[in-house]
């Protein structure tokens, strides 16, 4: 099986999509359409109801 585009060129095609990606979540970020990732999300409730039944039984 041959290869018919050269190694450095599949390499700068991927830092290309690699930065494009960036630039665009940047973007969107500026925008305001960022979003919490879901463990932050999962922490937070976590601790919510981690202190609330605390305060439950320590109570």
């Amino acid at each position: 099986m041959v290869n018919s585009s050269p190694p450095d060129r599949e390499r700068l095609n991927w830092a290309e999509r690699r930065r494009q990606k960036i630039r665009d979540e940047i973007a969107r970020n500026r925008r305001g359409e960022y979003t919490v990732p879901t463990w932050l999300l999962t922490l937070a409730l976590v601790a919510l109801v981690g202190g609330w039944l605390a305060l439950v039984f320590l109570a």
